[in-house]
């Protein structure tokens, strides 16, 4: 069993992130199976190493120790995306689902699309992808790509099909793929776009259950449908509910401290933190409230992860803590 965390360096380890982190340490251990690190660096602009330190950090000082990742390597290495590409695992992967005529090349500019867009917004109706490029010739493309044309490769869409959605946690959900446009694998820079190197990533790290926010679930059609295309063994899949602030809110900085390393600067125990998050949205079975992280792994299961949003308490939090500081 193996399950992942995939967080982008594109700012300080949140609260909301590490909970994710949590869960998925939690259903490792408790599995005996592996935690992974991998880093999704592929916005090179928004994407820091100073961040990528402070994710390291705040795993390291919660205690969850990564089984295989940048600092561990293993056996699916590497574990940062960017090095991903450099062995250009997405574009061979790409190309596959091409020689299928699953995948295709676009030439459309974003001025061409946008165009689209606001005819079919005009009209009242659902925007799909044209597919003016899906029929060229290699001698059609090749032409257009010695004349240094930027373009795209878009995964086609089976607007036949109804994808249907089974989670850990949630009641199954179908998918009506007829209102999915086709949409982009790999960048105009050859990077690939989000969906397509999470699926090509989880596949080829054999990842085996994918535990992660509920603001996924919109991404699953598309995966869903790479999955297949693809040939590969679609994961389990379990999307939490969302940490919210007192105010019912999405939980953010006018809530307070959100990075992890804040609260370890303002003097927060690693093991109050972890007790308090593992009940963010998961309960035990007698309701205790004061598990140390080994009773917790013992009882830890998706079966008793609630459905409905958290919300982030500091005064529960600030009293958890002290009850762990009068153990010191």
């Amino acid at each position: 069993m193996r399950v992942r965390f995939a967080p982008s360096p594109t700012g300080n380890l949140h609260i909301g992130t590490l909970r994710a982190a949590l869960f998925n340490w939690l259903y490792a251990k408790h599995h005996k199976g592996s935690f992974v690190l991998r880093i999704e660096d592929t916005d090179l602009q928004r994407s820091e190493k100073q961040y990528e330190t402070n994710i390291f950090a705040g795993l390291s000082w919660l205690g969850l120790t990564v089984d295989e990742g940048p600092e561990q390597s293993g056996s699916v290495a590497p574990y940062r995306q960017s090095e991903r590409i450099e062995h250009q695992l997405y574009q061979k992967a790409a190309m596959e689902l091409i020689d299928k005529g699953l995948a295709y090349y676009c030439f459309l500019t974003d001025e061409d699309i946008t165009k689209k867009r606001a005819e079919a917004k005009e009209k009242g109706t659902i925007f799909l992808h044209p597919r003016t490029h899906e029929s060229l010739t290699k001698q059609e493309i090749n032409l257009k790509i010695n004349n240094n044309e930027p373009y795209t490769i878009r995964f086609k869409m089976n607007a036949k099909k109804i994808i249907t959605f089974k989670d850990m946690i949630r009641n199954p959900i179908d998918f009506d793929c007829s209102i999915i446009s086709d949409f982009v694998i790999l960048k105009s820079d050859g990077s690939p776009s989000y969906n397509f190197a999470v699926v090509v990533d989880d596949s080829s790290m054999k990842i085996t259950h994918v535990i992660r926010g509920e603001d996924h679930i919109s991404n699953m059609p598309k995966q869903l449908a790479l999955y297949e295309a693809l040939g590969h063994k679609t994961p389990d899949f379990a999307h939490l509910p969302m940490i919210l602030g007192p105010d019912k809110s999405k939980l953010s900085k006018r809530h307070g401290a959100t990075a992890v390393t804040d609260y370890r600067d303002q003097g927060f125990l690693p093991e109050a933190l972890l007790n308090y998050l593992a009940l963010l949205g998961w309960s035990p079975k007698d309701e205790q409230e004061l598990l140390s992280s080994d009773e917790i792994i013992e009882q830890f299961g998706m079966d008793r992860v609630n459905k409905s949003n958290a919300v982030f308490d500091i005064q529960k939090l600030t009293w958890m803590n002290g009850q762990y500081i009068r153990k010191l």
